[in-house]
């Protein structure tokens, strides 16, 4: 589905991330995942060549447009084109508002909102010059309906929301979409450290009875970055097995 694509992922060093670097590598695409540290990307990049998923790796710091910018200058230089970028970079809290730092909040809207802007604006003049591409943002359930506890997560996920509507507007006359995937509770590492008392409530909500897999959202990356949704844009699709607050 994705053949001769260049394709971009942010947070591909695990969770979800990891798994639509996975997907993307065996439907054709040349994978290229971002992550925090080198120690991770470079285990990540292994476990991918394990399965014979040859991809490979940059560690930028995202809140730094200068090396974001740097980065993606080398990619171009590589691959001469980059058509697909998925924004999944992100850090959550679960601290009540008065424990949480200025400093916690600060980091958390530089990561999960500065970050993807950063990227987008590094990357939107290539696919113009190329005619096109496909932005992807991950967002949440929280963007829809809040959450009880940790304010900076939601927050900035409403922000994601606002960002991918607008620019699918901005874009579009240069054929470039922008749509964002709002998972549900999916069996991560993130969630995995979040409390029972944040979990267990929100998972009987659930109709369909289950915690998401990963794949459920490479899934929906997948079926948006493709050919299949080309008249599809400013769309926020919920993969959360009907979950509601």
């Amino acid at each position: 589905m994705l053949e001769n694509k260049v394709v971009v992922i942010t947070g591909g060093t695990r969770g979800i991330g990891f798994e639509v670097a996975k997907l993307f590598k065996k439907n054709k695409a040349e994978v290229i995942i971002f992550g925090s540290k080198e120690e991770t990307v470079s285990k990540a990049i292994e476990k991918l060549n394990a399965m014979n998923l040859n991809v490979s790796g940059y560690y930028p710091n995202l809140k730094d447009y200068s090396l974001v910018e740097k980065t993606i200058k080398d990619i171009i230089r590589k691959y001469g084109h980059i058509d697909i970028l998925i924004n999944n970079a992100g850090i959550t809290s679960s601290k009540k508002i008065e424990d949480t730092t200025i400093e916690e909040f600060n980091n958390i809207m530089d990561i999960n909102v500065n970050a993807m802007f950063y990227m987008i604006k590094a990357i939107v003049p290539y696919m113009k010059e190329n005619n096109g591409g496909a932005i992807l943002n991950t967002s949440s359930m929280v963007s829809i309906y809040g959450q009880p506890i940790g304010v900076g997560y939601p927050t900035s996920k409403f922000a994601v929301n606002g960002l991918t509507k607008s620019l699918a507007r901005e874009l579009a006359p240069y054929n470039i979409r922008v749509n964002a995937v709002a998972p549900g509770i999916i069996n991560t590492d993130m969630v995995a450290n979040l409390p029972k008392e944040v979990i267990e409530p929100l998972v009987k909500t659930i109709p369909l009875g289950r915690i998401g897999k990963p794949i459920d959202i490479a899934n929906a990356f997948l079926f948006l970055a493709s050919d299949n949704a080309s008249y599809i844009s400013g769309e926020i699709l919920s993969v959360d097995g009907l979950a509601r607050s």
